[in-house]
């Protein structure tokens, strides 16, 4: 990209014009959040592989290439796996991308890759396959397994606080020591970037004090970061076999199989949970306890309130239920 942006005055390019274009470069990158980046690199070496197998072009793609290839993996045929709804239409998003960025013409956009996906839309259905909510009584039962010692008491506090805050494991993972401060009312929390907050707008979370002490996530993080004797860097961190708290961030993958191991201790489907499950466990809890659309949007951050009905219907289904009335 660099290179493209002086390449007008290849021949003598002042040193200063290239310094400019490397920094140009840099904002560009910058223009996507990593984890978006990195889900264009693997589709595109998805789709770049398959067309090779099929001694097809990729770059630039025909529409029938495209068409070719949504078939294929929506039905899994010839040895591909077959991809859910939602992935394919991340891997045409990711090849619409990469045509423009080259300065080619968007194959999904031709009529043939439309009327395809639409028949693919219909035929597999576009109902999203999420992670089970771990409601209240979940997450209760699952600070009942924790173990002794500091590997407890980090899981206490990386469970409570990440349903409580109904934080994204990206966001619960990127938290600071300066970004918490206890105060009377509870914890005042601050997310510096999320998935919906690329520019770094930020946002505060308040997380208020628990009636029991033993559930109280503002109590167990002030107990975690004690234990662990975090004065600043990375909340939450690696301890190790010996129980030694690691200097590095933990990961969102970590925060996974947190949620995954305890769910499967309380009996559990553990393969229905994931770090996830403690957001969508929130806002599904603070739905069916009757909580506003307003007050759990202030809560999760959502900016669509399509999503968050979707949980206050799922949190609803008994509440006012017409067939509990009908006397059967």
């Amino acid at each position: 990209m660099a290179g493209e942006l002086v390449k007008a005055g290849q021949r003598g390019v002042p040193a200063q014009l290239t310094q400019l274009a490397d920094r140009a470069k840099d904002y560009i990158r910058e223009g996507v959040c990593e984890n978006t980046r990195r889900a264009y690199r693997g589709d595109w070496s998805h789709f770049s592989a398959w067309c090779e197998g099929q001694g097809l072009v990729p770059m630039p793609a025909a529409p029938e290439t495209v068409v070719l290839y949504l078939t294929a993996h929506a039905d899994g045929a010839d040895g591909c796996r077959a991809l859910s709804v939602g992935t394919l239409q991340r891997r045409l998003a990711s090849l619409a991308v990469a045509h423009k960025v080259a300065g080619h013409e968007d194959p999904t956009k031709a009529a043939a890759v439309a009327l395809a996906w639409r028949g693919i839309r219909r035929a597999k259905g576009v109902a999203p396959r999420g992670k089970a909510p771990a409601l209240v009584q979940d997450v209760c039962r699952m600070i009942d397994a924790l173990p002794e010692g500091i590997l407890g008491t980090r899981d206490r506090a990386l469970l409570l606080v990440g349903f409580a805050g109904a934080f994204r494991r990206s966001e619960l993972v990127g938290l600071d020591r300066a970004d918490v401060a206890i105060t009377q009312e509870g914890a005042v929390v601050t997310i510096r970037r999320s998935k919906t907050d690329q520019e770094g707008e930020g946002r505060k979370v308040g997380i208020p004090y628990g009636s029991n002490p033993d559930t109280c996530p503002v109590r167990a993080l002030a107990a975690w970061v004690e234990v662990a004797a975090i004065k600043d860097g990375p909340i939450f961190r690696p301890v190790n076999r010996y129980g030694q708290v690691l200097a590095g961030r933990l990961s969102g993958y970590a925060v996974a199989l947190v949620v995954k191991r305890y769910a499967a201790q309380v009996g559990l489907d553990a393969s229905r949970y994931a770090g996830h499950s403690l957001r969508a466990g929130l806002a599904t809890s603070a739905a069916d306890a009757g909580a506003s659309e307003r007050s759990i949007m202030a809560q999760t951050g959502h900016r669509s309130v399509a999503m968050v009905r979707r949980y206050i219907r799922d949190g609803s289904l008994f509440r006012e239920n017409a067939a509990a009335t009908v006397g059967l």
